[in-house]
C-alpha cells in the first residue's frame, strides 16, 4: 500500500516538489491537473506561469521515483465532451508529457470518454476511475473492466472493512487495484454532490458572472454555520491515521487530498505516520477548522472509539455520534 499526494502549486513558500522529500517512500505517487484540462479543483491562478513551474516540480518528483497520475477527473466538459477536439486536448496533452520525459504511469478520470482514449492510443498507461464517479458496486466496476485498470471505491462505503475487502477481492481476481480518498472532508452521502462538481468544472466560467450571494453551493459548509451539526462531520467518511494500517491487505493506494489547503505537510505527516496528536478539522479537504474555531475536534480523544461506519448512511439519529462529539469536541 502507497500513498498518493496532490500536486499544489504555491507562489510563495516551501515548493510541493521540496515537502514530497521527507516523505518517501510512504508516498509513491503524486496526481496532478494540467493547466487547461478542468479537474476536480478550481483551477488555481498561483502564477503566471504555472505550467513552467508545474513541469519543474513534476520532473523533480520523477526523478524522486514517484509515478505522476494526471487528473482528467472534471464532472462536466461540455459541448466538447465527446468531441474530436477534447480527445486531440487529452492525447497532446499526454504527448507533451511524455517529450518532456514527464508521461504519466496513471490517467485518473471521471469519463469513459477519456479513459476509453487513453486505453487506445497510450494502453501502457494505467487508467484509473476517479472517486468522483462515486463507484459502490461490483457490478459497475464490471461494466468497466475494458476502460479501466483501477478504482476508488465510494468513499461513503470505505468505513466498512468487510465492504473493503469484498471489492478488494473482486479488483484482485479480475486484475484491478482498489484504492481509496482516506481525508475527504465532505458530508457522507452529500446530495449536493454532482452539483458542486459541475461548478467546480465551469469555475472559471461562474467567476466571470455575477451569482446570487445569498446561496452556499456548497451543503457542507451551510449546515455547520450552525455548529450543533458539527455530528454530520463525525459521519462523514475520513480516516483517523491511526486507522490506516487496517486498510494494508487490501487497497492498493490511499489517495491524500493535498490540492487545496494550507496543511500539506500536516497532513503527509500524519498519514504516513500512523499518528496525529491534534485537530482532525485540519487534516481534511475542505478543512474546517476556521469555522469551528476556537474549538477542535481533539483526535486523541478518539482513541479506541469506533467511528460510524455504514450505519451513517441511513442514520437513524441513535445518539451515539452525538455523546462521542460531547467527549472530543472541545
Amino acid at each position: 500500500m502507497k500513498f498518493a499526494a496532490g500536486y499544489q502549486c504555491v507562489a510563495v513558500g516551501e515548493l510541493f516538489s521540496d515537502l514530497i522529500k521527507d516523505y518517501l517512500p510512504a508516498v509513491g505517487e503524486v496526481y496532478f491537473s494540467y493547466p487547461g484540462i478542468a479537474s476536480g479543483r478550481p483551477e488555481s491562478d498561483c502564477l503566471p506561469d504555472k505550467i513552467a513551474q508545474t513541469e519543474y516540480e513534476l520532473s523533480v518528483i520523477r526523478k524522486m521515483g514517484v509515478s505522476l497520475d494526471l487528473l482528467i477527473n472534471g464532472n462536466c466538459y461540455g459541448r466538447y465532451a465527446v468531441s474530436e477536439k477534447f480527445e486531440r486536448q487529452i492525447l497532446t496533452t499526454i504527448d507533451h508529457l511524455g517529450k518532456n520525459d514527464l508521461m504519466p504511469e496513471i490517467v485518473t478520470t471521471t469519463t469513459p470518454f477519456a479513459a476509453a482514449a487513453v486505453k487506445k492510443f497510450f494502453p501502457e498507461i494505467e487508467v484509473r476511475a476517479s472517486v468522483n464517479m462515486r463507484i459502490d458496486s461490483t457490478t459497475a466496476m464490471g461494466y468497466l473492466f475494458d476502460k479501466f485498470d483501477s478504482f476508488y471505491i465510494r468513499r461513503d462505503l470505505q468505513r466498512d472493512l468487510e465492504t473493503v475487502e469484498f471489492f478488494s477481492k473482486f479488483c484482485k481476481d479480475n486484475g484491478k487495484k482498489l484504492c481509496m480518498l482516506a481525508n475527504s472532508g465532505c458530508l457522507r452521502n452529500c446530495p449536493y454532490q454532482t452539483f458542486h462538481d459541475n461548478l467546480v468544472s465551469h469555475d472559471e466560467e461562474i467567476r466571470e458572472i455575477r451569482n446570487v450571494r445569498d446561496f452556499c453551493p456548497h451543503l457542507c459548509w451551510e449546515r455547520y454555520q450552525d455548529q450543533e451539526n458539527v455530528s454530520d462531520f463525525l459521519r462523514s467518511s475520513w480516516l483517523r491515521p491511526e486507522d490506516v494500517p487496517r486498510y494494508a491487505p487490501w487497497v492498493d493506494v490511499i489517495k491524500l487530498a493535498t490540492r487545496n489547503t494550507s496543511s500539506i505537510r500536516m497532513i503527509l505527516g500524519a498519514y504516513t505516520s500512523n499518528h496525529f496528536n491534534g485537530n482532525l478539522f485540519d487534516l481534511t479537504e475542505p478543512c474546517f477548522s476556521s469555522l469551528f474555531a476556537p474549538s477542535i475536534l481533539d483526535n486523541r480523544l478518539l482513541d479506541g472509539v469506533p467511528l460510524p461506519g455504514l450505519c451513517a448512511t441511513n442514520c437513524t439519529r441513535c445518539g451515539r455520534c452525538e455523546e462521542i462529539i460531547s467527549r472530543c469536541f472541545k
